[in-house]
């Protein structure tokens, strides 16, 4: 344990030691059964190594890129003409399912500021349905901590990654076969599988230049639907290229839960678990309850309004046979309107605190 915990400590070899850990983590959890096996197996095993003080760095960000344009291209491949119709036909109740969303991120900020004693608009920031390195770019510029409020945005898309699609497969019965398995079944014969790369590459690049937020999933998404939707056909990734990506999105989420943070933030963490909990409640309950006014299955209707994790439940629609192109459109609005919302939202808070 020892020897394994000095590989982890060295830059090279604690990256090359920790996937090789979370990939066989996911192995084991797909043959357990649970649900997105190659991303919440290695999300539990290396936030376990982090907690425990063997990974005392988060895997490199960089390494992110990768499983995003991945899964990114895999999901726009799911926008065909008909998809797309189908989404702008709902794009009202998308943006409704923004609103009540918003709603209950500022309730829960206000409850929980109150009883963590810290500034509301720390905790808005750190409740508020974006991204972590988005949040934590605007903490700085704004002079709030940054440590705590990664830390909330982690546990909030941690939790959502694995409560979730726990629960709707437990619901389902978890008789449904995990169909991003890492297996070689599935033969490079297709010439055009190398235009998927590029797709991500391309993608990815185009709206990092273009400065636009979470730019290696917007971009190969933008870019992959739009081929689609014009009529384009392409194959899709073999299932353990998208279940290497899986792991590679995982591992990274699990290994920010570092030790020394969690220490340095106790009480303010176990308000932030309650109040994600509580997030999660009100958003799912909400979305289940508003299904029985639409023709739509509460599932989608859940993982659409689910505040964060875009990725991850497109992934859970998939492999529950719903409309990941709903899924995903649904978090797309909500990140393009919510997003630009953020800065302004918490300069205006801090008039007040």
């Amino acid at each position: 344990m020892k020897q394994a915990g000095a590989a982890i400590r060295r830059p090279v070899g604690r990256t090359a030691t920790a996937y090789g850990l979370a990939a066989l983590a996911g192995w084991g959890a797909s043959r357990l059964h649970i649900p997105l096996p190659w991303m919440i197996g290695p999300l539990l095993v290396t936030a376990g190594l982090s907690i425990a003080g063997i990974m005392d760095h988060p895997l490199p960000v960089r390494t992110r890129p990768f499983g995003q344009a991945v899964v990114a291209t895999t999901v726009g491949l799911a926008f065909t003409d008909r998809a797309l119709a189908v989404v702008l036909g709902m794009l009202p109740l998308l943006v409704g399912l923004t609103a009540i969303t918003t709603i209950f991120a500022l309730a829960v900020s206000v409850v929980q500021a109150r009883l963590a004693g810290v500034q509301l608009s720390r905790m808005v920031l750190a409740t508020f349905p974006v991204a972590p390195v988005e949040a934590a770019v605007i903490a700085e510029s704004r002079g709030l901590p940054v440590a705590p409020v990664i830390l909330a945005q982690s546990l909030r898309i941690a939790a959502i990654v694995v409560l979730i699609p726990t629960l709707l497969y437990a619901i389902d019965g978890f008789s449904r076969p995990d169909r991003a398995g890492a297996t070689a079944s599935q033969v490079f014969d297709d010439p055009m599988l190398v235009a998927l790369p590029l797709i991500g590459l391309a993608g990815g690049y185009m709206f990092r230049r273009l400065g636009w937020a979470n730019p290696w999933f917007l971009g190969p998404l933008s870019l992959a639907a739009g081929l689609t939707a014009v009529g384009i056909e392409l194959p899709r990734y073999p299932p353990f290229v998208l279940a290497g990506a899986q792991v590679i999105l995982g591992a990274w989420l699990g290994s920010t839960f570092q030790a020394d943070l969690l220490r340095a933030a106790r009480r303010e963490l176990a308000i932030s678990v309650l109040g994600t909990l509580g997030f999660l409640m009100l958003a799912c309950g909400s979305a289940a309850a508003l299904a029985r006014l639409t023709p739509l299955d509460w599932r989608l209707l859940v993982l659409g309004i689910a505040p964060g994790g875009v990725t991850e439940m497109a992934l859970t629609a998939r492999f529950l046979h719903q409309d990941m192109s709903v899924v995903t459109a649904a978090h797309v609005v909500r990140i393009f309107l919510l997003m630009p919302l953020a800065r302004p939202l918490i300069r205006w808070i801090q008039r007040f605190d």
